[in-house]
């Protein structure tokens, strides 16, 4: 049977590829929205509300164009889950369409979930924890390695794994990539920090750029690096602790004659009154 995106070129395998290695049971048929599910392996969890709009007007006017893929469901008879092509069939109901144009091919998991990511990194978009969380979802479920990844999808190494490392971080700061309050870019230079949610809170407060923002790191480190030289384990740790409790960086500053100064160190106004009154209710 001919493959009706014989034609499509992409990065890695691309869909034509995967299309190409999978069996088209049908070719383009008239398919009921209600008989469509989404895919369970979507990788994409976000979708733009103005470029979902844009889509559902140009349906409204011209129809679909590119039939959506899909396959038989595997847990609901009579229902079809959505292999690439989620966000045409989400606007088409907001269209009022009662019956999208689609191509039933044969995948297994694997396969479903390939798709989805080549079809979401090919036009790029997945912002970038989704984009990671899809890569983790083929290397935890299905055996890949991060070398088999990047060669699947058609970009380096060293970008699959940078992409994997922003998952390490607080959910906070994931939060603030995924609503675009800070770029991939500054989110790799917080990797691995403690702090990393302070310094997001501040890159977003400040507007901070990513050389800023290296720079601002670069001097905490420093900072920390002359602590560390000298200090007590034991200070550090009561450090620590206190830091813990009350969310702001604390320093103990502990002299010979075991006298000293401790200093809290507050990002905002907010922070600074309630410092204050729990002194105020403990003392």
């Amino acid at each position: 049977m001919i493959n009706p995106f014989k034609s499509k070129k992409g990065l890695g395998r691309g869909l034509s590829s995967l299309i190409g290695d999978s069996e088209v049971s049908e070719n383009k048929t008239l398919i009921s929205i209600s008989a469509i599910i989404r895919n369970k392996y979507q990788p994409r969890k976000k979708f733009e509300k103005e470029s979902l709009e844009e889509l559902t007007s140009s349906i409204r006017e011209r129809g679909i164009i590119q039939p959506i893929i899909v396959r038989k469901s595997e847990e609901q008879d009579d229902k079809f889950e959505i292999i690439a092509g989620e966000r045409r069939w989400q606007a088409a109901q907001n269209a009022g369409l009662h019956d999208v144009p689609a191509v039933v091919i044969k995948a297994d998991n694997l396969k479903s979930l390939e798709f989805a990511i080549v079809e979401n990194v090919q036009r790029k978009d997945l912002n970038p924890i989704e984009e990671a969380e899809g890569y983790k979802r083929l290397i935890d479920e299905f055996r890949y390695d991060q070398e088999k990844v990047a060669k699947f999808i058609g970009k380096s190494r060293a970008h699959i794994s940078n992409c994997l490392r922003l998952l390490t971080l607080p959910k906070e700061v994931l939060d603030f990539i995924i609503d675009e309050k800070i770029s991939q870019g500054h989110a790799k230079i917080l990797v691995g920090l403690n702090n990393g949610i302070l310094l997001a809170k501040k890159i977003v407060s400040k507007k901070l750029s990513v050389r800023q923002t290296e720079a601002l790191v670069r001097s905490i480190k420093n900072i920390d690096k002359k602590i560390f030289k000298s200090k007590d384990p034991n200070i550090s740790l009561i450090e620590n602790e206190i830091s813990e409790k009350i969310g702001m960086r604390v320093f103990v500053h502990n002299k010979k004659n075991k006298s000293g100064t401790i200093t809290f160190e507050y990002k905002e106004s907010s922070q600074l009154d309630r410092l204050v009154d729990i002194i105020k209710k403990n003392y």
